[in-house]
C-alpha cells in the first residue's frame, strides 16, 4: 500500500486550519518553550563556569561555586514551572481541537444522506469518530510537546556551541544530516502502514458491533464458529499490520541514537585535543559535551514525533473523509413551510433506484385524497418500503415528482414535511431515557393526561404501569428488558400522542400478539379517521378496509383497487391473498 503524499499534505493542512482559532495559545506555548529551552541551555554554561573555578588542590572558589549552584537552583525551578504551564497549554489546545473535530463529525453524521449510512457499517463510523480521533490526539499532543522544544533546542545549542568554538560546531552540523536522513527514510514508509492499521481496526470494530448487536441471530443460526473465524481473520491482519507499522517506526529511535552517539564521540575526541592545545578550557569542553548530547537528543524525540504524526495524519485523514462527505441535499433557498396539511398526496411518473444500473421504481403514479387509506402490498423487494422512504424524502426521486398539498416535496422544508407524517415501522427505535421521554419525543409539550391517554389508546399503559417506576422507568436505546412487542407499542403510543395529519404504518403490528393486535387495529382505525394513511403489510387480512390497495411487483403498480374489486379481478392480488388463506 503506497503512501499518497497529496492526501498526507491535505490532512496536515486541515489540521493546521483547525489550529488557527487557538493561535494565541500556540504563541504562548512557543514562547514558554523558547524561554524553557534558553534557561535549560544556560545551565551548562554555569556548570562549566563552576568547573573552571576548581583549579586544583586548595585552589577552589567555594563562594563562587555556591553562588553558581544557587543560580542553577533558581533556573531549574523557573524552568519546571514554565514546562508545567507549557504542557497545560498544549493539552488544552489538543483536546479542544479533538472536541471540535468530534463535534464536527457528529454534526455531519446528522446530515449525511441515508445512502452513506446504508453503505458504511456503523462500527466503522464509530471507529473513525472514537478510535481514530484518539490516535490523532496522541500525535497532536506529542507534536506540541516535543516538536517545538526539540526544534528550539537544536537552534539554541548551535548558538551556544558557536559562542564557544566554531570548528566543533561545524563538525556537529556536518554529521547531523545522517540522523535526519535515517529518520526521514523510515518515516516515509510508515504512513501507509499506519493507515492500513487504522482501516483494519475500523473493520474489526464494525464486526464486533455487528456481532454484539445481533447476538441472538448469531446464536439462533449457530453462526458462532463462522463469526469467530471472521474475527480471527481480521484480528490476525490487524496484528500483522500493527506489528509491521510498529516495527518500522521503532527502528527510527535506535538508528538515530547510534548516529547521535557518533556525534557525541566526535565532539569529545575533537574537543579534548583542542583543550590540550589550550584553545578551550575544561569547563568549555564540559559545556560542548553537554550541548552535543542536548543537540542530538531532540533528533530522537523528533523522529519519534514524526512517526506518531504519520499515524495521527493517517487517522486524521479518515475522520476528515467523514467530515467532508457530501451532506444530504439541503432545503432549497426558497423552500416553503407546509401549512395546514390535510393529506393531499400525489406521485407523478416517479422513478427511483438505489443503484443507477438496477432500476427499481418506474412510472409510479398515484393520487391520494385526504382521509384515504392506501395499502401497499407485494412480494419482498418489490419497492414497498422504498415508496415510504421517498414519501418521507429520506431519498430523492431520480425522475418525476412527489407532491404534498400541491407542493413538490423537494421545494418544501424537510422539517415541515416530516412533521406532517407519523411513522410506525417494523423496526422499533427508542432512545436511552425514560418511558415518558420516549413517548413524548414528538410532542414534548404534551400534558400528563394526554400522554397517558395515548398510552391507553395503544394498549401500552397496562405493561408500563407494571414496570418498577412506571412512566419514569429508565430504558436503554435497545429497549433493555422490554419485549419486541412492548417496544412496538411504545412507538405506536408516540404516534398516537402526536396525531399527525398523515400516517405511515410499515408492518406496524408485526411483533404484537393477535389479541393485542386486534385492539391496536381498532385504535389505529380511530386514529386514521380523517387522516391520509399509507399502510405496508404482508398480512393481507390487516388491509381489507383500505380505500385503495396498490399491488406492486418489480417496482411498478400492477393492480390498483379495493379489496373486493381486486379479488374479483382474479389477478396477482387474488393470487397473493389466496396463498395466505388457502386451506
Amino acid at each position: 500500500m503506497e503512501k499518497n503524499p497529496y492526501v498526507q499534505r491535505e490532512a496536515l493542512r486541515k489540521v493546521l486550519h483547525r489550529l488557527k482559532k487557538y493561535r494565541v495559545l500556540i504563541v504562548l506555548s512557543i514562547l514558554f518553550a523558547a524561554v524553557t529551552v534558553a534557561l535549560t541551555l544556560y545551565v551548562p554554561v554555569l556548570v562549566g563556569d563552576a568547573i573552571d573555578r576548581i583549579l586544583g588542590a586548595g585552589q577552589v572558589d567555594f563562594a563562587g561555586i555556591a553562588s553558581i549552584l544557587l543560580q542553577i537552583g533558581i533556573l531549574v525551578a523557573v524552568t519546571s514551572l514554565l514546562q508545567w504551564l507549557m504542557n497545560t497549554i498544549n493539552n488544552k489546545i489538543t483536546f479542544q481541537v479533538v472536541r471540535d473535530v468530534r463535534s464536527e463529525a457528529f454534526r455531519k453524521i446528522q446530515i449525511l444522506p441515508l445512502k452513506y449510512l446504508d453503505a458504511h457499517s456503523h462500527g466503522e463510523i464509530v471507529s473513525r469518530v472514537i478510535a481514530d480521533v484518539d490516535q490523532f490526539a496522541d500525535g497532536l499532543l506529542l507534536g506540541f510537546t516535543q516538536l517545538f522544544t526539540g526544534v528550539l533546542t537544536i537552534l539554541g545549542t548551535l548558538g551556544f556551541m558557536l559562542s564557544i568554538h566554531a570548528g566543533i560546531t561545524l563538525l556537529v552540523v556536518l554529521l547531523t544530516p545522517i540522523s535526519l536522513f535515517v529518520a526521514s527514510f523510515i518515516a516515509r514508509r510508515t504512513y501507509a502502514m499506519f493507515k492500513l492499521q487504522s482501516e483494519t481496526r475500523g473493520r474489526q470494530t464494525a464486526l464486533i458491533d455487528e456481532m454484539i448487536g445481533n447476538q441472538k441471530v448469531v446464536q439462533a443460526f449457530s453462526h458462532e464458529d463462522e463469526a469467530l473465524e471472521q474475527f480471527d481473520e481480521i484480528n490476525e491482519k490487524l496484528e500483522k499490520c500493527s506489528l509491521r507499522a510498529t516495527f518500522f517506526s521503532s527502528i527510527t529511535n535506535p538508528a538515530t541514537r547510534f548516529v547521535n552517539s557518533v556525534v557525541y564521540a566526535a565532539v569529545g575526541l575533537t574537543g579534548a585535543l583542542i583543550a590540550i592545545g589550550g584553545a578551550i578550557t575544561v569547563g568549555d569542553l564540559t559545556c560542548l559535551l553537554s550541548y552535543a548530547n542536548q543537540y542530538t537528543k531532540p533528533f530522537n524525540e523528533i523522529s519519534g514525533v514524526v512517526t506518531e504524526l504519520q499515524n495521527a495524519l493517517a487517522c486524521a485523514g479518515r475522520i476528515f473523509e467523514l467530515i467532508e462527505e457530501d451532506p444530504q441535499i439541503p432545503d432549497a433557498e426558497n423552500a416553503v413551510e407546509l401549512q395546514n396539511v390535510k393529506g393531499n398526496v400525489s406521485l407523478h411518473d416517479v422513478e427511483f433506484s438505489y443503484d443507477p444500473k438496477r432500476p427499481l421504481i418506474r412510472d409510479f403514479n398515484l393520487t391520494v385524497k385526504p382521509g384515504q387509506r392506501v395499502a401497499i402490498v407485494g412480494p419482498t423487494g418489490c419497492g414497498k418500503t422504498t415508496v415510504i422512504n421517498l414519501l418521507m424524502r429520506f431519498y430523492d426521486v431520480r425522475g418525476g415528482a412527489i407532491c404534498v398539498e400541491g407542493e413538490d416535496i423537494r421545494e418544501v422544508t424537510r422539517r415541515s414535511l416530516r412533521s406532517g407524517y407519523g411513522m410506525v415501522l417494523q423496526e422499533t427505535w427508542l432512545k436511552a431515557g425514560t418511558i415518558r421521554e420516549n413517548i413524548m419525543m414528538g410532542r414534548p409539550d404534551a400534558t400528563e393526561e394526554e400522554m397517558i391517554a395515548a398510552a391507553k389508546a395503544s394498549h401500552a399503559h397496562g405493561f408500563i404501569r407494571r414496570l418498577p417506576k412506571g412512566y419514569d422507568t429508565e430504558i436503554t436505546e435497545d429497549g433493555g428488558s422490554l419485549s419486541q412487542g412492548q417496544k412496538q407499542l411504545l412507538c405506536i403510543a408516540r404516534v398516537m400522542l402526536c396525531r399527525p395529519p398523515m400516517l405511515i404504518l410499515d408492518e406496524a403490528t408485526s411483533s404484537i400478539d393477535t389479541r393485542t393486535e386486534l385492539k391496536v387495529q381498532e385504535a389505529f382505525a380511530r386514529l386514521m379517521e380523517g387522516r391520509t394513511s399509507f399502510i405496508v403489510a404482508h398480512r393481507l387480512s390487516t388491509i381489507r378496509e383500505a380505500d385503495v390497495i396498490l399491488v406492486m411487483r418489480d417496482g411498478s403498480i400492477v393492480e390498483q383497487g379495493n379489496h373486493e374489486s381486486l379479488l374479483q379481478k382474479g389477478g396477482f392480488y387474488a393470487e397473493l391473498y389466496n396463498s395466505q388463506f388457502a386451506h
